[in-house]
């Protein structure tokens, strides 16, 4: 019975990655392996993709240091945002969520590698795919669930949906294709007058990356250096359009003429962590804004009303998904240098599958803001003002 517990024992280790001189210990016929931290390696070394550069001498570094403590962090962030995500499909499907709703599944690595790189007194402004962006800007799973399915307990309390949430220096969300480029470089311009030494990230898709207003914008932030990271989510389609199809360049890093650029593996959240530290010392520096072009991939449709599959084929997006996940390319390097345990991912899994749940529930169950809530916020600070409503005879309280 002994040596059978051995080679119990032993194979649990081979299939868990665990230590065979773990400490084992034997409850009936079953077998439990523990193991401490003290078993694994607390940091590594990884080579990451080099980044293409425009108007740079050198760009990002092309190894990244990684602690066990982040990478377990980054698996959760990422982890969260995909099965939120999800579950956003799923009510959408039942149609509890209604309206637009554009999904960030495939994409995590670009908002868990941005935020790991600058600080919460930063700012960030996105446009409408923004529910990974409002998650790692500090909002519960639980609010943004509710704003998308408008109930009082959403993060805009229920009246502003899937592309207008917001955060402490998280300014949306927005639902104008590129009109929040401009809005971030006036951002920028305030972090400038204000010498808080603070920058802005300003993001779009490719699908906004010919827009007049960006390069209003560009020559602007150029002119007055400001501390501006301009950031291109390209996922390849703007709506249904491939980049081939819509742009005569799709060297969107090089955009900015003479502004600096850098391309980089949208898919890997260390070098995505690493460019965004490149670019907000850049611009720290007072060398004026940067460019950077993220090349990543949405598994989802433009949005819930579209299947995604009219314009690119299912082999594509499992291609993607089986050679480029960004979850499961942290979740491989982590396992492969010792890390971390297969255990302690599906521990992670399991409590973040609860949470998502436990906030669809809230989400479904809260209720809607009343009427008479309406038009509140319309301004702040103010004093309470009547707004007319769609009836000339029926008048609503704004109270900020």
């Amino acid at each position: 019975m002994k040596n059978m517990l051995t080679i119990l024992s032993n194979a649990l280790c081979r299939i868990t990655g665990r230590n065979v001189g773990a400490q084992t210990v034997s409850e009936g016929t079953r077998v439990v392996v523990s193991r401490s931290y003290a078993d694994f390696t607390p940091k590594a070394t990884f080579d990451i993709k080099k980044c293409d550069v425009h108007r740079l001498e050198e760009g990002p570094p092309v190894k990244a240091e990684l602690t066990r403590e982040q990478g377990l962090q980054y698996y959760h962030i990422m982890q969260t945002v995909r099965r939120m995500e999800l579950k956003a499909d799923q009510l959408y499907k039942q149609k509890i969520i209604r309206g637009f709703c554009h999904l960030y599944d495939g994409q995590e690595a670009c908002a868990a590698g941005i935020e790991a790189a600058i600080n919460p007194s930063d700012h960030l402004i996105t446009a409408y795919r923004a529910h990974g962006y409002t998650y790692t800007r500090g909002v519960p799973i639980k609010e943004i669930l509710a704003e998308l399915t408008g109930r009082k307990g959403g993060v805009a309390k229920g009246k502003g949906g899937s592309m207008h949430m917001y955060a402490p220096n998280f300014y949306g969300g927005n639902g104008i294709v590129g009109a929040q480029v401009p809005l971030g470089a006036g951002i920028a311009l305030a972090c400038q007058y204000q010498g808080n030494n603070q920058v802005c990230a300003a993001l779009y898709g490719d699908g906004a990356a010919n827009q007049g207003q960006l390069f209003e914008s560009f020559n602007m932030a150029a002119l007055w250096k400001l501390p501006c990271i301009f950031i291109c989510e390209n996922n390849k389609y703007g709506m249904g359009t491939s980049v081939e199809r819509a742009s005569a360049s799709t060297d969107y890093y090089k955009r900015g003429d003479y502004i600096p650029g850098i391309r980089v593996d949208g898919m890997d959240v260390l070098c995505v962590r690493e460019a965004t530290k490149f670019a907000a010392d850049h611009c720290r520096a007072g060398k004026g804004p940067i460019v950077m072009e993220l090349q990543t991939y949405r598994y989802h449709g433009h949005s819930m009303s579209d299947p995604g599959v009219s314009y690119r084929t299912r082999e594509e997006i499992q291609e993607v998904r089986s050679k480029s996940d960004p979850i499961t390319m942290l979740k491989e390097r982590m396992l492969s240098n010792n890390m971390a345990s297969v255990e302690e991912f599906k521990e992670i899994d399991v409590a973040i599958r609860k949470e998502v749940e436990e906030a669809a529930q809230f989400a479904t169950s809260d209720p809607e803001p009343p009427l008479e809530e309406l038009c509140n916020h319309i301004f702040s600070n103010d004093v309470p003002l009547e707004v007319r409503g769609t009836h000339r005879w029926s008048t609503l309280k704004s109270v900020s």
